[in-house]
C-alpha cells in the first residue's frame, strides 16, 4: 500500500467524478501533491449526458468545476489528455469502448486509474494496469448529512422544492395530509443545483442508492427509503426536486378485514388489485401483505420502477430489465415465485404483463391509482379481453385514509343482466360482489359494441339500461339509416323507431326482411313509425337551462328545423320551430317560459310533439 501512495498521477474515470469521491478525498488529504488526469473521452461523455438533461452529466461537470477551482488554488494539478470521441460517447459507453479509451490514457500516462465501476476494475486487473477501486461505502456515506434531511420530521411524507418558490412539505397521516411551508424565503436555483448534485453523488456511492431513470431532464433516484424526482428544463419549466418517504409501517393485522384477506391469500395464488388515490396508503398496505406472505413461507418477488417498497432482505426487488417490464416478467416466469407484487401499473404494457403472468399461474398483486374500487377493474377493460378479467383479477382492495375501505370479489357467470327481463338477452356477465356480505354491487357485460359497467342498485331503481339500449341502438342504426331518426325504448324488449316517412319502406325491406334482420342483430323488437306520429316526453334528466333572461330546452337533434308543440301537464303552451342547434330559447317573463320553468321545478310533465 505504501508503494501505491508514492504514485501521484491519477487518471479519473466517469464513475469517480460523478460520485464526488475525489474532492472529498482531497479535503481529507488522501491525495497530497497529486496530478489528476481527466481523459477527454470522459469529458465528452459528461457533456453528452448534460445536453440530454441527465443529472449524472450535471453532477460530473460540477465536480470537474470544483477540481478546477482546487487546481487554481494550487492544491492539485488538473490536466485533460487523450483523444475526444468522434461518435456519440453514450454509444461508446454501452459497448465498453469508452472504458477502453480511459484505460489507454492511464497506460500512456503511466498513471493509476481511479474507478468505482466494477467492470472497469476487473478489466484493468486483467490487463495488469495500476488501479484503485473505490467501491460503495459500507456505512451509507453521507446519507444522514444530506441537506434535504433538514426538511423532514417524523410526520413528513414528502418535500417539494422548486426554484423561486417557497419550499413545502406534506405532513400528517395517510389521507389526512396538510401542505405546510418550510420557510418564507423562496429556493434559489443555485441552492437546488447544489442539492441535486449532492443527491446524485451520494446515490452513486451509497450501497442502497439507485438511479432508476435519467433522461431528458427527468431523473428518478431511490436512495434507501427516499424516492427522489429531479426535473429541469426542458422537461419542466423550472428546476424542481421532490422527495417522498414512507412515514408509516403497518402489519396486515392492523387493517380491516385482515383475517378474511389472509384466508383468501392462503387458499391459492390470487390476482389482486390494490387501488386508491395517491397518498392513500397503497404502498404501506402492500408492504404489509408482502411481510405476511414472506413469513407464511411463500416465495415472493416484486416488479417496481422505482424500487421504493421497504421490504425484508429476503425479498428480491426487480426493476424494468432494459427499460421493459415485459423482459422482467420473462425472468420471473423462469424463477416461478408464488406471488409477485407489481408496483405501480400505469400503461397498457404493465396491465398486459400483469395478465400474462397471472394466466401463467403466478399469484399477482398489482397496485393502481383509482378513486373508487370499481375503477381499478375498469382500467383492465380494453387492455384484457373482457371474458378473461375474472381469471386475471379475482380480488379488488380499495384503500382510503390509510385503511381498507372496500374489498370486491370478481366472478364470471352467464345470465340476463339485472334490469333486463327477456331471457333471450342472457349473456356472459362479470359480477362484482362485496367481499364480506357477498352482495352484488356491479355487473360488467357487452351491450352491442359497448362494454357496460352497471351499478346494480341503480339498475333496480331507475332502469338506466334503457338509456344504454337507446345509445346502442342509435349507434347500430346510423349504419343503415340515412337522415334523422329517434329511438324510444318502451320496455326491456321493445323500442319505437321514428324516421321520415320516405325511410320506412327502406328500413322494413321486402316483406319485412330487413327489419327482422335488424331485430335479430339488436335483440329487441322495433316498431317503425313516421315523425308525424311522434310524441316525446321530456323527463327530469333532459337538460333545461334557466338563466336570468331565458329558458332553454335542449331537444332531440332530429327535430332541428321542425315545428313542434310544447305541452305542460297536457295543456299546450307554445308552438314554434326548433333551432339549428336542436334547442328552443324562450324569453323569461313570457307566459310559456314561466309555465315550463314552474313545471320543471315542481316535477310536472313537459311533452313535445310535432305541430299539426
Amino acid at each position: 500500500m505504501a508503494e501505491v501512495n508514492k504514485v501521484e498521477r491519477y487518471v479519473l474515470d466517469t464513475s469517480v467524478i460523478v460520485d464526488g469521491r475525489i474532492t472529498e478525498g482531497i479535503r481529507q488529504n488522501k491525495f497530497p501533491n497529486a496530478v489528476f488526469i481527466v481523459p477527454n473521452a470522459v469529458l465528452a461523455l459528461l457533456e453528452a449526458q448534460a445536453v440530454r438533461g441527465q443529472e449524472t452529466g450535471y453532477a460530473g461537470l460540477s465536480e470537474l468545476k470544483r477540481l478546477q477551482q482546487l487546481a487554481w488554488e494550487g492544491q492539485i494539478e488538473l490536466v485533460f489528455k487523450g483523444e475526444r470521441p468522434r461518435i456519440d460517447p453514450l454509444r461508446l459507453m454501452e459497448t465498453g469502448e469508452l472504458h477502453a479509451m480511459v484505460r489507454a490514457v492511464a497506460e500512456e500516462e503511466n498513471a493509476i486509474l481511479l474507478t468505482s465501476s466494477r467492470s472497469q476494475a476487473l478489466v484493468s486487473e486483467a490487463q495488469g494496469l495500476p488501479m484503485q477501486f473505490l467501491g460503495a461505502a459500507a456505512d451509507g456515506r453521507g446519507l444522514e448529512q444530506l441537506s434535504i434531511m433538514r426538511f423532514f420530521d417524523d410526520q413528513t411524507m414528502s418535500v417539494h422544492l422548486r426554484a423561486k418558490a417557497r419550499p413545502k412539505a406534506k405532513r400528517g397521516a395517510p389521507g389526512r395530509m396538510k401542505v405546510v411551508p418550510l420557510r418564507d424565503e423562496p429556493m434559489t436555483e443555485k441552492e437546488l443545483e447544489r442539492i441535486a448534485r449532492e443527491i446524485v453523488e451520494v446515490a452513486k456511492g451509497h450501497p442502497e442508492g439507485f438511479i432508476e431513470m435519467d433522461a431528458g431532464g427527468s431523473t428518478v433516484i431511490q436512495l434507501k427509503n427516499l424516492r427522489i424526482a429531479i426535473a429541469r428544463p426542458p422537461f419542466s419549466d423550472a428546476l424542481e426536486i421532490t422527495i417522498v418517504r414512507p412515514i408509516v409501517r403497518k402489519k396486515l393485522d392492523e387493517y380491516r378485514y385482515a383475517d378474511l384477506l389472509k384466508e383468501r391469500l392462503r387458499e391459492r395464488s390470487r390476482g389482486v388489485l390494490v387501488s386508491g388515490a395517491p397518498g392513500a396508503g397503497k404502498s404501506t398496505f402492500v408492504q404489509g401483505i408482502a411481510e405476511y406472505l414472506q413469513e407464511s413461507g411463500w416465495i415472493l418477488k416484486t416488479m417496481e420502477k422505482p424500487r421504493d417498497l421497504e421490504l425484508s432482505d429476503e425479498i428480491t426487488q426487480y426493476t424494468a430489465l432494459c427499460g421493459e417490464m415485459k423482459k422482467t416478467a420473462d425472468v420471473l416466469l423462469l424463477v416461478r415465485p408464488d406471488y409477485t407484487i407489481f408496483d405501480e401499473m400505469r400503461v397498457d404494457e404493465d396491465f398486459k404483463v400483469f395478465a400474462d403472468m397471472r394466466l401463467a399461474g403466478v399469484g399477482m398483486i398489482g397496485v393502481v391509482h383509482a378513486t373508487r374500487g370499481i375503477d381499478a377493474v375498469q382500467r383492465l377493460i380494453g387492455r384484457v379481453d373482457l371474458g378473461m378479467i375474472p381469471q386475471v383479477v379475482d380480488t379488488v382492495v380499495f384503500i382510503e385514509d390509510g385503511d381498507v375501505k372496500e374489498i370486491y370479489e370478481v366472478e364470471f357467470t352467464v345470465k340476463v343482466p339485472s334490469g333486463m327481463g327477456d331471457t333471450d338477452l342472457a349473456r356472459p356477465v362479470i359480477e362484482i360482489r362485496e367481499f364480506e356480505s357477498k352482495a352484488l354491487v356491479y355487473e360488467i357485460y357487452s351491450f352491442g359494441e359497448q362494454v357496460v359497467v352497471m351499478p346494480v342498485k341503480e339498475v333496480l331503481s331507475e332502469k338506466p339500461v334503457w338509456r344504454l339500449a337507446a345509445q346502442a341502438l342509435e349507434y347500430e342504426l346510423r349504419r343503415v339509416i340515412r337522415g334523422p331518426f329517434t329511438v324510444e325504448i318502451r320496455s326491456d324488449n321493445q323500442a319505437t323507431l321514428y324516421v321520415d316517412e320516405d325511410q320506412i319502406p327502406i328500413i322494413l325491406g321486402r316483406g319485412g326482411s330487413r327489419i327482422r334482420e335488424l331485430e335479430a342483430d339488436l335483440g329487441i323488437k322495433l316498431d317503425v313509425r313516421s315523425y308525424d306520429e311522434m310524441e316525446t316526453t321530456l323527463h327530469q334528466d333532459v337538460d333545461i337551462e334557466v338563466s336570468d333572461r331565458h329558458v332553454i330546452l335542449d331537444l332531440d337533434p332530429s327535430l332541428r328545423g321542425r315545428n313542434i308543440e310544447i305541452l305542460v301537464d297536457g295543456e299546450p303552451v307554445f308552438i314554434g320551430s326548433v333551432s339549428r342547434t336542436g334547442s328552443i330559447k324562450l324569453v323569461r317573463g313570457s307566459e310559456p317560459a314561466e309555465r315550463i320553468y314552474e313545471a320543471h321545478k315542481s316535477g310536472g310533465t313537459i311533452r313535445v310533439r310535432r305541430a299539426g
